[in-house]
């Protein structure tokens, strides 16, 4: 954590600056790859450093603390990254590909975004054709490769939900600038437009059998969501301790001398922390399941899948809670001097109230109620 600690130390040296202007964070991937983080999941004989996701989710809260944009951005590429292992039933292409990535140092994204139209993929000879538009595809633009996939009409894959990596650059792909939202404004989540793009028999990844190891990859994306949401209530709990110690006097009512000897603020904290602390909790233990699902590989039963997606689900509905009422409330502590746009307090709740509505957490609260009276589990999707 040495590595990633430091990471997020120079992230947060701009961090303010990337979100008022929105840029695309071109720098920030470099030092990624510069870092070893972009390889780290990446097992060694492949040129990789062998870690596990565990890991992994403890370097995207370091990293969501003082930008959410860019944990996001890392978070997919790790699990974007790891469709070799869910999506790639043989050895020899799964070692082509991490050994490919590791060489290098690519940035993997996505554009799997369920709620686009689905892409136009056609049989061209002895290739494909691809034409469409996926909206939300967050990194794509500043990404190496993009991961997406369709149902291929015609070919030796006719009537397959086909998963492939393209070069980000491809002819055919278009990168729109169309990313104009209240937070995450540093995450390059523009649309992704393609035009005639051909892929070839080398690009396809795989076939999505929807059996159940494949299908892990989904839980593990509101994996990612609840330790981002943990990250961002760590990192304003954080600023907020630094602004309410640096606060003069107090007020008028109170019989303490500074607002950081109030009583009424040590309750405040006291509760924030707390509940913060317990997504930490729950946060880790399902960090390790995740791992423990995933070692278990094409042994994986459909009741591992769904008793792991169940659990995630429960992170999902308390992170989200939790990390909009901390940064929410944290203005309670700090004042209204804290309101200033050059503080910065905002953008952790602008980032999670902006992310938090990437799916309802009203249907996460009636999947956890629903399994826990009636032993149902929800149909896999790419939400659940």
């Amino acid at each position: 954590m040495t590595v990633a600690q430091a990471v997020a130390d120079t992230v947060a040296a701009d961090a303010a600056e990337r979100d008022r202007t929105s840029a695309r964070p071109h720098r920030v991937l470099d030092l990624l790859r510069e870092s070893g983080l972009a390889n780290l999941l990446i097992p060694e004989e492949f040129g990789g450093h062998g870690a596990h996701f565990e890991t992994a989710f403890h370097v995207v809260r370091a990293l969501a603390r003082v930008d959410a944009s860019i944990a996001q951005v890392l978070g997919y590429h790790w699990l974007n990254q790891a469709c070799v292992t869910f999506y790639g039933p043989d050895p020899e292409r799964q070692a082509h590909w991490y050994r490919a990535s590791a060489r290098a140092n690519w940035v993997w994204s996505d554009s799997f975004n369920p709620v686009s139209p689905d892409l136009e993929i056609v049989a061209d000879g002895d290739a494909y054709r691809m034409n469409g538009l996926k909206r939300f595809a967050t990194g794509a633009s500043v990404a190496d490769v993009i991961i997406a996939g369709g149902i291929a009409s015609g070919g030796a894959h006719d009537g397959e939900l086909i998963v492939f990596v393209l070069d980000a650059n491809r002819d055919g792909i278009e990168h729109i600038d169309d990313w104009d939202n209240l937070g995450y404004r540093s995450s390059a989540s523009g649309s992704v437009r393609y035009t005639d793009v051909v892929i070839t028999a080398d690009d396809i990844l795989g076939v999505d059998k929807e059996e159940p190891f494949s299908s892990v990859v989904t839980p593990g994306v509101q994996l990612l969501f609840g330790n981002i949401y943990l990250g961002i209530a760590e990192g304003a709990l954080a600023q907020a301790k630094t602004l309410t110690l640096a606060r003069p006097n107090a007020w008028f009512l109170s019989s303490a001398d500074r607002y950081a000897q109030d009583p009424i603020t040590h309750r405040v904290f006291g509760e924030l922390v707390s509940r913060t602390a317990a997504v930490e909790a729950l946060a880790d233990t399902l960090n390790r399941s995740f791992d423990e699902v995933i070692a278990l590989g094409a042994d994986t039963t459909a009741v591992d899948r769904a008793e792991l997606e169940v659990r995630i689900a429960q992170l999902k509905v308390v992170s989200t809670e939790v990390g909009l009422e901390v940064a929410s409330r944290v203005y309670e502590l700090t004042g209204a001097s804290s309101t200033r746009s050059s503080v910065g307090l905002d953008r952790h709740w602008r980032d999670i109230r902006t992310h938090s509505l990437h799916d309802p957490v009203d249907y996460k609260r009636i999947e956890v109620g629903n399994h826990f009276l009636n032993g149902v589990f929800a149909p896999i999707s790419l939400y659940t």
